[in-house]
């Protein structure tokens, strides 16, 4: 068993994936857009969203779309983290730093009680990450 997070956007999910891609050092296995699927040439202003996107880093998988209003209108993702977890300080810190970017740092990386480095912050796309790296090795 496994768990894979799927996160959703509000137009701008093509490109978070490509930032999470470039960041996480990862592949997008599967990119398809509204106008891709039977019957998306219906709404051209849904077109160009994208209706499923799969990135897959390591032995991972990170899922996501925009959404679809107005049957499931966007909201701000709230009451949770997505967490990397690496195993160097240097890789936590370019990681941070990216992910940094144009969004809001909550909590600066740095070494705590509990890990050589961590910190909280909110991409410029509104996902909520920490990034940890627990002991260096």
């Amino acid at each position: 068993m496994f768990m894979n997070p799927y996160l959703f956007f509000d137009g701008d999910c093509e490109a978070a994936f490509k930032l999470y891609a470039q960041t996480l050092r990862g592949e997008i296995e599967m990119l398809l857009h509204y106008g891709d699927a039977p019957g998306g040439d219906g709404n051209p202003a849904m077109r160009d969203r994208v209706i499923h996107v799969c990135l897959k880093f390591g032995e991972q998988r990170l899922m996501g779309s925009d959404a679809c209003p107005p049957q499931h209108p966007y909201q701000a993702p709230q009451g949770f983290s997505a967490c990397v977890n690496v195993d160097s300080v240097v890789e936590a810190r370019r990681i941070f730093d990216a992910f940094a970017e144009g969004g809001t740092e909550l909590a600066p990386l740095d070494k705590t009680f509990f890990a050589e480095a961590w910190g909280m912050l909110v991409d410029r796309f509104g996902t909520p990450w920490m990034v940890n790296c627990a002991k260096e090795g």
